[in-house]
């Protein structure tokens, strides 16, 4: 598997507050909650974000509340992958749950900018910065954790092979 797109850059400990603010919980309305993806932390997000697109930060991605909720919001407001230094391990776990591909490689968040045009290949862990030309190298998922991501999440992996 393999996404491409352009790069959203954050910062250390962007908590699911910021992710998707407590004030926009009363829904659990996939593009509703997408809407307001970012919002407090990049106001312009959600307008600039296209299909494909990545999101890379720096440690403690995902901090704070255990909400599904946040892994969702950045899924389908378009963000093919989320990189980082390290996540928190529920927002971890979350992700791989909904089927947010997410990688934990520090050098690549450290260098990659705002605008960076970026291809991860979920099978080798490789992260090409198409911009600067320069690569890096994640852990890659493990095959069964891939077998998740491209069906969309535990649920619908279970549906479709139980």
């Amino acid at each position: 598997m393999i996404r491409e797109g352009s790069v959203f850059r954050y910062g250390d400990n962007v908590d699911t507050d910021v992710i998707i603010p407590a004030r926009y919980l009363n829904t659990s309305d996939a593009k509703e909650l997408a809407s307001h993806c970012m919002e407090d932390i990049d106001s312009d997000f959600v307008k600039n974000v296209r299909e494909g697109d990545i999101i890379v930060a720096g440690r403690n991605f995902g901090c704070g509340s255990s909400r599904e909720h946040a892994p969702l919001a950045i899924k389908t407001a378009g963000v093919s992958c989320v990189i980082a230094t390290s996540f928190a391990r529920i927002f971890y776990r979350n992700s791989i749950n909904i089927g947010l591909p997410i990688l934990e490689c520090e050098e690549a968040s450290r260098e990659i900018k705002a605008g960076d045009k970026v291809k991860v290949d979920f099978t080798s862990g490789k992260i090409t910065d198409l911009t600067s030309g320069k690569e890096y190298q994640a852990e890659p998922f493990p095959p069964f954790m891939q077998d998740l991501i491209n069906a969309g999440g535990l649920a619908a992996y279970m549906k479709e092979n139980y």
